[in-house]
Formats: C-alpha cells, sequence, structure tokens
C-alpha cells in the first residue's frame, strides 16, 4: 500500500466577526467547501479530527464539541477526535490526520478547525488565552520574561485592552532588539507586508494597506508593538482533506513532504538554536530531504510582527538575528527571495486560534495550485508553514511545521 499523504481540498471562511453564525455553522461551511474541494462528501470520510478552544472556553461546550458541531452537517457514524493545543489546534489536527491515512486506518481523513472569539465583552474573548500558559505558575513566567531585558519606562508603559500574549511577543520582541539590533523599523516593515498582501485576500478579516509610518505612529499596545503589528481576535474556520496518495489521481492534489509537531525544552534563553521552531524546522527538513533554500512561500505564525521575525529565522530563510533586516529588505514580500505570509498573515487575514494552523495550508495549497490571483507567489513548487503555540518556559508549548510539494 502506498501511504504517501496527499491534500486534495481545503476550504476556509472568511475571517472576521461572525457574531450571527454558530461555531457549527462556520465549521460545516469550511468542511463542505474542502470535500467539494475534493470531490468527495461526508460518507467518503474515514475519521474527522476537530479542532476548536472557544467552544469550551466560551460556549461551555465541553468534552464533544466535533461531534456537536459537525453532525448537522452529515457526519455521523465515523470517529470524531477532539483536539485542543493553542493556537497550533488546527496544524495538530492536520497532523493526526496525515497520519491516520499514512498508518492505512482510512483512505480520507478531514482536519477542521474553528473558533469564535468576538464577544460582546472583548474582554471575555482575550480571556481565552490566559490558560495557554502555565497558570500555576503565570506571574514568575512574566517576570521572568520582562527581566531578559531592563525594564520599561513610564512613558513607553501598555495603553488599552491587550491579552497576555502581547506582552510576551513584547518581551521576547524587546529581548531580541537589545541582543541583535532589531529595530521598531523593522517589526514595522513586517506589519506593512502583511497588511499589503491582504489586500488582494478576500477571506482576510482586514483588507487595509498601511505604511511603516502609519503602523508606527498607531496606538501602543505594549512596546515596541502598536495594534497593526498585533493579529485581532476574530471568528472564522478552516477544513483540510488528506487521502493517500494511490487513492486519487487529481492533479490538483498537493504532496505532504513532512509534517512535524514537537513540544518545547528547557534552554538558555540566548540558545536561539535551540527554539522550538527551529527544532521542529529542522527536522521536517530532513524527513522532507530538503532545505531553506527549496522553498518558494511560507505562511508562518506572525501573531504579531516579532513572532514573524523570529521565525524566519527559524526557518532558516537568514542566520539567527538578521530576521529585521532580512524582512526590511523585502526579502519576504511577493517578488522577494522567500514570499512570507502571501495571505496577510495573523496579522490580517485574522486568528481565529484553532482554525489559523488549517487557513495557513488552505493558502498554501491555494499557492502551488497557481490559483492565488494577485498575491501569487511565482512558480511555487514548495511550500511550507509553521504554526506555534501557547507559551513554557521562555518558547512557544507547541510547534508545528509542515511542508508541502506540487504534484505536477
Amino acid at each position: 500500500m502506498n501511504r504517501e499523504a496527499l491534500i486534495l481540498g481545503v476550504g476556509a471562511t472568511p475571517f472576521g466577526r461572525h457574531l450571527d453564525r454558530s461555531a457549527g455553522d462556520l465549521v460545516g461551511q469550511a468542511a463542505h467547501e474542502a470535500l467539494r474541494d475534493a470531490g468527495l462528501t461526508p460518507a467518503d470520510v474515514g475519521a474527522v479530527f476537530h479542532a476548536t478552544v472557544s467552544q469550551k472556553a466560551i460556549d461551555g461546550q465541553h468534552m464533544i464539541p466535533g461531534q456537536v458541531a459537525l453532525r448537522p452537517h452529515g457526519f455521523a457514524g465515523v470517529p470524531v477526535v477532539n483536539v485542543e493545543n493553542a493556537c497550533a489546534g488546527g496544524a495538530t489536527a492536520l497532523w493526526l490526520a496525515i497520519a491516520h491515512v499514512r498508518a492505512g486506518l482510512s483512505d480520507v481523513a478531514l482536519a477542521v478547525g474553528v473558533d469564535k472569539l468576538v464577544c460582546a465583552d472583548p474582554a471575555q474573548g482575550l480571556a481565552v488565552f490566559d490558560g495557554a500558559m502555565d497558570i500555576a505558575h503565570r506571574e514568575e513566567t512574566l517576570a521572568a520574561l520582562a527581566a531578559l531585558t531592563e525594564p520599561l519606562p513610564p512613558e513607553l508603559s501598555a495603553d488599552g485592552d491587550r491579552s497576555v500574549f502581547t506582552e510576551i511577543y513584547a518581551s521576547l520582541a524587546r529581548a531580541h532588539m537589545q541582543r541583535f539590533g532589531t529595530t521598531e523599523a523593522h517589526l514595522a516593515a513586517v506589519s506593512a507586508k502583511n497588511h499589503a498582501h491582504s489586500v488582494h485576500n478576500p477571506r482576510a478579516h482586514f483588507r487595509r494597506a498601511f505604511t511603516a509610518q502609519e503602523i508606527l505612529a498607531a496606538r501602543r499596545v505594549a512596546w515596541p508593538l502598536t495594534v497593526p503589528m498585533c493579529s485581532p481576535v476574530s471568528d472564522g474556520a478552516a477544513a483540510v482533506v488528506v487521502t493517500r496518495a494511490d487513492f486519487t489521481r487529481d492533479e490538483s492534489a498537493v504532496a505532504v513532504l513532512s509534517s512535524v509537531l514537537l513540544s518545547g525544552t528547557d534552554r538558555a534563553a540566548n540558545d536561539a538554536g535551540r527554539h522550538i521552531g527551529r527544532r521542529a524546522a529542522l527536522a521536517a527538513y530532513e524527513k522532507a530531504g530538503i532545505g531553506p533554500q527549496d522553498v518558494d512561500v511560507a505562511e508562518v505564525h506572525d501573531a504579531t510582527a516579532f513572532g514573524e521575525i523570529q521565525q524566519v529565522e527559524n526557518l532558516g530563510f537568514c542566520p539567527i538575528g538578521d530576521g529585521g533586516p532580512w524582512s526590511a529588505s523585502g526579502a519576504g514580500a511577493l517578488g522577494g527571495t522567500v514570499p512570507v505570509n502571501p495571505s496577510g498573515g495573523l496579522q490580517s487575514r485574522g486568528h481565529p486560534v484553532s482554525a489559523t494552523g488549517l487557513a495557513q495550508v488552505f493558502e498554501l495549497v491555494t499557492q502551488l495550485r497557481g490559483r492565488a490571483g494577485e498575491r501569487q507567489a511565482p512558480d511555487a513548487r514548495i511550500a511550507i508553514a509553521e504554526n506555534g503555540g501557547g507559551l513554557y518556559g521562555i518558547e512557544e508549548a507547541v510547534a508545528a511545521v509542515t511542508i508541502l510539494g506540487r504534484t505536477r
């Protein structure tokens, strides 16, 4: 049996504010779009891996959120596995679907991710993120991150409501700035590039271009981060159909070259070579038999602009510490060396947490098929997605890296 895996279909709702729709409505739309794209029906699916956090944390639908969301849409009688893995929930569902197909347990598996984080009370949506770190040691963790750099002067203190992860990213960004010379202008360049890309993405939460100057002048959230540098709170769903390589001859199918999921390790703060994202990337490259120089397009977890700077380093597009200048040079823009986040990334496409990893794959499959329109990376043959989640110690608690390849 040929147990190599293909992605045969993808689907995604627009990301944004969907106050009038349930999580079940959104996930059903994405799942059926992915199945139509694959030329299949729910009856063809052997297993479903369903990722969400909001159905539990906000709606109170614990334990069986996937069964509740999916049965009204025709997914009955098959295994439904509920997945929660912070912001990497969707990528984890995909990792499980790929492993399921490769193990020969089903010909077809479906990975879906959905979250509704836009609430009448914004604090309720932001509070979902509080559980994505070690809550028993929350204050010690935040203090350790803050201690990586000198205390901020009062004039640079944060303004307005924000999630705890904005503070975390700000602490990590300041440490990177102090160690490597990364600047606010580098962060603004990343953000301006992603907002420009999103103008051409009809599924993006925000589709407005900003200049770097506008981004720097915007309201500060947690120095050095301003509002346009940070991902919004979003609603949305995405889905991916995974099959065996010998299940179909469809030329639009995309090959899964590697799929890696890791948890973090204890390491020194200055040991960037052992960062979880770096370890996941190196493992994925080894499994795929390629290197960073072979990648044509990437989607990375830019929950803030600093996240992208860190991840282009981890993916090997530039040396550790050079992510700021590399990004500011235009290397990650469409037409650059390796277009990064042509979808607009989390900063513009939006971040409905459990859908994000699958939305990255939606974008990369679209790119590899040559169907991305004005945001198309030229002649894209190899694509990589990096999706991280949570915090444990000084880095993400989980990281997923998926490498895809064109089959025609």
